[in-house]
């Protein structure tokens, strides 16, 4: 008999009755209008309709237990979506395999997906790197999950830096194969999502070699088990890497290879080819190699921005909901979220995940519109579009694992729970931090485009558009004046950017004229290389949300609504600029007033936020299931529902445990 009331928490519905704004506006702005709200929900109820709570309390589980039960899980989601495919659009894959990963699905598997990597990667991998017979081979049986795969790029002792990768595929004349071979325990493949159990091909990143000289990066498809009994293949030694700090049930394996034979047309060929008599013809673009990394740095920052708001949810509710430390001495205990520092916490990461949802949106057009670009064998947009997606990958995985750990923290002790589920979310964003690209490396090639772009608007070339604001910003000694206005603190920080790429510029030139090589000088520029680029990213990011907010989308929104969004970035942009003062203050004089006035602003938003805190985070829109918490549900019934989970514990099943027989009873009685 559950102990959990079938009512609302009282504090939580006074929250939402009082807000200033229809919650159901600000959901079908956030999810992109009717159509996409209406069939969110509705996938969410289709797939957690007869899921039962078993699965969430895998953190009391063996790592066999949990891989197990993300297989099964997996599994299920996967008929589920395929049978959704034919009810709704037979024969299409807008929903199959398409939303197999989405975020609304994240709930059926709460332990990790140890098939996401497979079309995340695999499946893209193969349409975008392989020729249209090789998609008719491997990636059709991939899309219809007739084989399982993996991406295995990384290895155990090289990860960003691909032209390191010690896996070597030498191509053989006489028989037209390629024998891979990962030469010493270094080599090995280290990290693939999947690759352990859950996989019997995969696609393998190595260093390509014709009569022993190196050709560069090469991908190749490769059989690792037998499809009939699973078991791994002659030279193959495969197995999972063991637990980790979360994604629990991924399944993230390492793979050696010795000797290992694969035609020659196992070689995915669309931009470089090895002909039958061992010509190597190179891609027109060697960045389209990577272009693969740029699609999941893509869904990294949706997915973070995501994970960000999923946490923000939790602590907003169990703010409303937690009374603690009375501000009057007589008075009753407050709602901690009418403590201002508490809000303080709170309400900036939420401001913060639409920041970067918005710039998500904005970074998926300018993919969309590279991809079909390289379909006409044009590449020009690639070098802004890698850069692009470096700098937002690097950003919004850094701020959302520090703000969800800021909003972990904010919860006090309750939030150090594994059923309050913030550190199951806090292990995913900060995981982001080191996969597909660890950020530092990342934010070092941003630096170097941003190099690359100074020098071409020092000579008056044209540059392009996510970097045209240089054209003018380094043209000026400074701001004019400081108005505090959202638009004067966008353009301080993009002159504030454009400053510091100069300054960059001019040490990463003394260092060449001193002698040093281009490569040392770079080194020795590098904390200053990313400095700029996270400055570059948060232009980007801030003018995004501006344009969103301010420009002609605000016309078809109505005006209770906008005034929330006007708040809340309102709150993003006083908190970047004093965030970013250091910077902004060498390019503008700002009087002690002036900066006593951001202060000011900052705590005046912090209260018009106030009493629209939980609608907002109610128009995010989360399902429980997906929230998977016991302090963030939408009935705000916290410690029912911490105690029901306590008393679910494997360790609460007998009154004694046996330990207390073999162990404690008797030590105790022992004497010493």
């Amino acid at each position: 008999m559950s102990i959990i009331p079938k009512t609302i928490n009282p504090d939580l519905q006074k929250e939402r009755q009082k807000a200033s704004f229809n919650v159901e506006d600000f959901a079908l702005w956030y999810h992109g209008g009717e159509e996409k709200l209406k069939f969110k929900r509705f996938l969410e109820s289709y797939v957690y309709k007869d899921l039962d709570d078993k699965s969430n309390s895998f953190q009391d589980w063996s790592h066999e237990e949990i891989f197990a039960d993300a297989v099964k899980n997996g599994i299920e989601l996967a008929k589920k979506m395929r049978k959704l495919q034919e009810e709704v659009n037979p024969g299409g894959n807008d929903i199959w395999p398409t939303l197999y990963g989405c975020p609304e699905t994240w709930g059926a598997i709460p332990s990790g997906n140890p098939f996401a990597v497979h079309f995340a990667m695999m499946v893209g991998c193969i349409r975008q790197q392989g020729t249209d017979e090789q998609w008719e081979k491997f990636g059709k049986r991939a899309e219809n999950f007739e084989i399982c795969g993996a991406y295995a790029q990384t290895e155990l002792g090289h990860g960003t830096f691909l032209r390191g990768l010690e896996t070597r595929a030498d191509f053989d004349r006489k028989t037209d194969e390629f024998v891979l071979n990962t030469p010493t325990i270094t080599a090995y493949k280290w990290w693939p999502g999947g690759l352990g159990h859950a996989t019997n091909y995969c696609v393998v990143v190595a260093n390509l070699y014709i009569d022993n000289e190196p050709k560069g990066v090469a991908m190749f498809m490769v059989q690792v088990r037998d499809e009939e009994t699973f078991m791994p293949l002659p030279g193959i030694d495969i197995g999972d890497i063991g637990k980790k700090m979360g994604f629990a049930g991924v399944n993230n394996g390492y793979l050696g290879l010795k000797n290992v034979r694969i035609p020659r047309t196992n070689m995915l060929m669309r931009h470089s080819q090895v002909l039958r008599d061992g010509t190597y013809v190179k891609s027109p673009a060697s960045v389209l190699t990577y272009f693969s990394m740029v699609y999941v740095r893509c869904l990294i920052v949706r997915n973070n921005s995501t994970m960000l708001s999923m946490a923000a949810t939790i602590a907003n509710r169990y703010a409303a909901v937690r009374r603690q430390s009375p501000i009057n001495p007589k008075e009753p205990e407050p709602q901690i979220i009418d403590h201002v520092t508490q809000q303080m916490k709170l309400f900036p990461e939420i401001a913060t995940s639409i920041a970067y949802r918005l710039s998500s949106t904005k970074l998926w057009q300018l993919y969309d519109q590279t991809a079909e670009d390289i379909k006409r064998g044009e590449f020009g947009r690639l070098p802004e579009m890698h850069a692009l997606a470096c700098s937002l990958k690097a950003l919004c995985s850094k701020d959302s694992a520090q703000g969800v750990e800021r909003l972990r923290l904010a919860c006090g002790g309750h939030g150090y729970l594994a059923s309050a589920n913030l550190a199951n979310l806090y292990s995913g964003a900060t995981a982001a931090c080191t996969y597909e690209g660890e950020n530092t490396v990342l934010l070092l090639q941003v630096g170097r485009f941003l190099m690359k772009s100074c020098r071409m608007v020092m000579a008056g070339k044209p540059v392009v558009h996510t970097i045209s604001y240089l054209q003018e910003a380094m043209k000026v000694n400074g701001l004019e004046r400081w108005t505090g206005s959202w638009q004067n603190i966008l353009e301080a920080l993009q002159i504030a950017t454009a400053h510091k790429i100069r300054i960059t510029f001019e040490n990463l030139t003394a260092r060449l004229k001193a002698g040093q090589t281009e490569a040392e000088a770079a080194n020795n520029s590098g904390i200053e290389y990313t400095q700029a680029a996270e400055l570059h990213g948060t232009c980007f990011v801030a003018a995004t949300f501006i344009e969103e907010v301010t420009g002609p989308n605000a016309k078809t929104r109505n005006p209770a609504l906008n005034k929330v969004l006007e708040n809340l970035l309102e709150l993003f942009m006083v908190n970047t600029a004093l965030k970013n003062m250091h910077e902004i203050l060498r390019i503008v004089n700002i009087s002690d007033a002036e900066l006593r006035a951001l202060q000011t602003r900052l705590e005046d938003v912090l209260k018009a936020i106030r009493p629209d805190a939980i609608a907002i985070c109610d128009g995010f829109d989360f399902h429980d299931r997906n929230l998977k918490s016991t302090l963030g549900s939408y009935d705000g019934n916290v410690y029912e529902r911490i105690f029901e989970e306590a008393k679910k514990s494997p360790l609460n099943k007998k009154p004694v445990p046996d330990v207390f027989y073999s162990h404690l009873q008797p030590f105790m009685k022992s004497k010493m």
